[in-house]
Parts: C-alpha cells; structure tokens; sequence
C-alpha cells in the first residue's frame, strides 16, 4: 500500500469517490461472518487470535497527521504485507473535533479495503446511533464546507457505514478491546456481540461507548458526559472475571501522556491524537504481541509508543 498516495487522494478526494470508499468499506463491513484470517466475527464482536502482534490506535478526532506518524514510526503497513499474523485494530472515535475527518475516515477506510482481514474498525462515541450522539458533533459541518451540496449524501452513508463498526475484540484469555467502557451489569460475551441489537432496551451498548473508569467509586454512576456512566474498580473485577480476560484496552478520554492506567493496571487507556481541543503533550500507540498473557497492563507499558 502506498501511504503518501492514499494521504494525497484523501485531500483532494471529491464527493463520488469518497462515497464509492464509504460504501465499499460498508459492504466489507456488514459482509463480514464468521472465520476471516485469525479473526471470528459473531454479530458485531470480533473474537482475535492471541497470535502474531497487533498495532492499536486510540481517538484521532480528525488527526491525520498523527494518523501518518503512527503508520510510519511503526512501519505496520509492511509488516502487514509481510506477515498475515499482524492486526491493526483502532478503537473508535475517527472523526469531529479535528478538521482533518473527511481525510482520516479516508485513509482509515482505505486500509480496510486494503487489508480486510487485518484491519478491525471499532465504534467510537462519535459513530453512535442517532439517539447516542456526540455534542458537538462536526462531522456534518465539515462534510458541507468540503462537499457543499453533496454533503447530505455523504454524511447518509457515512450514518449507514457507522451501524457496521464493531462493539468489541476479545482476545481470549487476555484482553477485551472497546472504545469507552464496561457494561457493568454484562453476564456474557454473546452480550457484547450483540450489543447494538439489543439497544435501547439494554444500556450495554451505551456503556460499551460512553463509560468512563473511576477511582473513586466502587459500583457505578451516572456520567457527566450525559450519557454512560462512571464505573468503579469492583466493576472492572466483576466484568473481566466474567469475560475470563485480564485487561481493558480503550480509548475514550484524553491522557496527557497519550496514554493512562486505572484499576490497578487493569485498565489501559490510548489517546492517539494530539493538539486542541484536548491539549495532550504526547499520543501514543500500543505495538502489542498477542501470545502474552500479561495480568495487567504494567507489564505491556513497554509496548506503548508515545510520538
């Protein structure tokens, strides 16, 4: 795959190809099923393989910029090429608050075209259904000033693209992958597959994309997001026994570092984005091998890259 091209054609891209990408990538999407390369997707959960190493992206809101750093410090598009064992896994929240969206969800987009078996597209906070929507939320703005009146068509498939992101990655034994937190009233892992169908009448899928850890809590409470809640470390315990997985891997908030621990290393938080309006001093990445099975995120720090 040629990075600087895809990086070129996501600036200058016009209205018709850019939904030609959105609706390929959808197809791609809600066309997957069961085993594909070291992956099995059940409803929209994907259960991954703890083998070969996997790059993780938390939000980048519209960073390309940060997007490019991180394909190239980590060189993973070649590894991807040359190994079959690689994932790259992002973990929600693409677009708004960045002027960069329509570019990044292209780029993001394209390495799934690219690499369909190797690329997992999580939902993010900012790809919820209508009735969990991010406020503010750009995307529309930006999808006017760059495709005038094109723009309704855009953002309709761009909608329809959204309800195809999964809710999940289990990584058995290991590690649970969402974008924001744990649905703290949870009893199996076919609930988090389905999360998204059971919603309204179950609040997993509002909790998968808007919870947040807490310290110093021990149940649960509402957010302050005004959607989700804050979830405590007993919660954490609970929720991960249940699943028999060890660590929470998400995205969700901003760290300062790029990068947070909560629940005594059971929690592993990557902001992957950088500059206003979160002001963080790093972003960073997780370059993970998968065949370790570590008790808590302490012992993977060395796999977390600031840039």
């Amino acid at each position: 795959m040629d990075l600087p091209a895809i990086v070129k054609e996501s600036e200058n891209v016009q209205a018709e190809d850019f939904v030609t990408t959105v609706e390929k990538a959808t197809e791609v999407l809600c066309g997957e099923n069961g085993r594909i390369g070291n992956m099995t997707v059940t409803d929209r959960l994907v259960e991954l393989e703890p083998i070969g190493e996997a790059l993780v992206v938390g939000d980048l809101h519209g960073d390309s910029e940060s997007l490019v750093a991180i394909l190239e410090k980590s060189d993973f598009l070649r590894r991807m090429e040359n190994n079959k064992d690689a994932s790259m896994i992002f973990l929600g929240d693409y677009g708004d608050r960045g002027e960069h969206s329509t570019e990044l969800y292209y780029i993001v987009l394209s390495l799934k075209l690219a690499f369909p078996a190797q690329v997992i597209l999580l939902r993010g906070n900012h790809e919820s259904p209508t009735d969990l929507s991010a406020s503010p939320n750009d995307l529309p703005v930006q999808f006017q000033l760059r495709f005038k009146e094109k723009w309704v068509v855009v953002y309709a498939k761009m909608r329809a693209l959204f309800a195809c992101l999964y809710n999940a990655v289990h990584v058995p034994e290991r590690y649970l992958m969402v974008h924001g937190g744990l649905p703290s009233k949870i009893r199996s892992i076919r609930e988090i597959a389905r999360a998204d169908t059971l919603h309204p009448k179950k609040s997993y899928l509002e909790e998968l994309l808007w919870s947040d850890p807490d310290e110093t809590i021990q149940g649960t409470y509402p957010s302050p997001r005004g959607a989700g809640n804050l979830f405590g470390k007993a919660v954490t315990e609970q929720v991960l026994k249940k699943l028999n997985v060890k660590i929470v891997i998400r995205g969700h908030e901003a760290a300062g570092e790029g990068f947070r621990l909560n629940h005594d290393g059971k929690i592993l938080t990557l902001h992957s984005r950088k500059g206003p309006p979160y002001f963080n001093t790093f972003g960073a990445y997780l370059d993970l091998p998968l065949a370790e099975k570590p008790e808590n995120a302490n012992q993977i720090l060395s796999y977390v890259h600031k840039f």
